[in-house]
């Protein structure tokens, strides 16, 4: 079988899906938690923002290093809070938030359009390509969306393809499943895969190249 290749057009609309979903959030729903995570929903929605800042960084430097992540400072407002280059004005309300997150997701898909694909730069998974880091970026939208939509009370399920397409980059050993979405909920340690496949305690993706 041909793997399909993850693009920065499908990051694109894995971004633009969460972003229309979040827009339906009541505007007094944002400090509740985002699902079993310990941050609430407006935290992570930074952290998502923040994670995809932090790929797009990662691709940037003409030499990306291959030992560390590019140093930036990144810290947590409270103890507990995720730690973070990126933090949203509060004053510029939810709406505003959701522009972090849209920009950060626009910055980390143009340097996968503009990165040569023989680059390879650091993540603590190995390193990777610029379409890993697509992949990379599309897992963590997807599945802190979800995390999200059940906090804030939205129905959230995104597309076959998109699930389908990170399962095949960055998860290989996933199980063959009727459906790719309940199989991505299992392989980030969110969901039980029916009687044989229990919820992960532990989990990573492998980035390497193919």
């Amino acid at each position: 079988m041909i793997r399909p290749p993850v693009t920065a057009d499908d990051l694109d609309e894995a971004v633009h899906l969460a972003v229309d979903t979040l827009r339906r959030a009541p505007a007094d729903a944002w400090d509740g938690n985002a699902g079993t995570l310990e941050w609430t929903c407006w935290e992570t929605v930074e952290h998502l923002s923040d994670d995809l800042f932090a790929y797009a960084a990662q691709l940037g430097p003409r030499v990306p290093p291959n030992d560390r992540e590019v140093p930036f400072v990144w810290a947590a407002r409270r103890p507990g809070g995720p730690a973070n280059v990126i933090h949203a004005d509060r004053a510029a309300g939810p709406d505003g938030l959701l522009q972090v997150l849209e920009a950060c997701g626009a910055m980390l898909a143009a340097m996968v359009r503009t990165t040569s694909p023989d680059v390879r730069a650091h993540h603590v998974f190995g390193a990777s390509d610029p379409e890993g880091f697509a992949a990379m970026g599309i897992v963590e939208t997807l599945v802190h969306t979800h995390d999200l939509a059940e906090g804030l009370g939205l129905p959230w399920e995104p597309p076959d393809a998109l699930c389908h397409k990170v399962l095949l980059r960055l998860f290989p050993e996933a199980p063959l499943a009727p459906r790719p979405w309940p199989t991505l909920l299992w392989a980030t340690g969110r969901a039980e895969l029916g009687d044989r496949f229990p919820r992960r305690t532990e989990w990573r993706w492998d980035g390497t190249p193919r």
